[in-house]
């Protein structure tokens, strides 16, 4: 399945004694892809590098940049649904622009792309997309 994750369900699902690393370990072996842009990586990061040490931060991201099963996807059309925080707009372009299943989220500012008919874009919390996977 093709997915957009937000940042925070990232920072959620690395840690191995997390309830939601069997998402992270969907991604590792294949069963889910993830979809990302320059911009998502930017910010995987930068929030990474604040919350976690330097060389872990970038091991991550090095392991997702480096992964068969992530699709690097360039967005050449911002849409600009999410007025409350400009900021996760990238995750939505990237989204549509690789007509990805869901963006897993826990963020209530996508909760707005419910409302919007066109483009289409699911929203998913970290939760429900656990369930789903079961």
């Amino acid at each position: 399945m093709r997915l957009v994750l937000d940042t925070n369900c990232l920072i959620q699902c690395i840690p191995p004694h997390s309830k939601y690393h069997k998402l992270w370990i969907s991604f590792v072996r294949g069963i889910n892809t993830f979809c990302v842009s320059n911009e998502i990586i930017e910010e995987y990061l930068e929030i990474l590098q604040r919350l976690i040490d330097f060389d872990t931060a970038e091991l991550v991201v090095k392991t997702i940049i480096n992964s068969p099963f992530v699709e690097f996807i360039t967005p050449f059309y911002h849409f600009e649904l999410i007025k409350q925080d400009p900021d996760d707009n990238k995750f939505v372009d990237c989204a549509i622009s690789a007509n990805a299943r869901f963006i897993v989220t826990n963020d209530h500012h996508y909760n707005i792309l419910n409302d919007i008919d066109f483009p289409k874009v699911d929203v998913i919390s970290i939760d429900d997309f656990m369930a789903l996977m079961k």
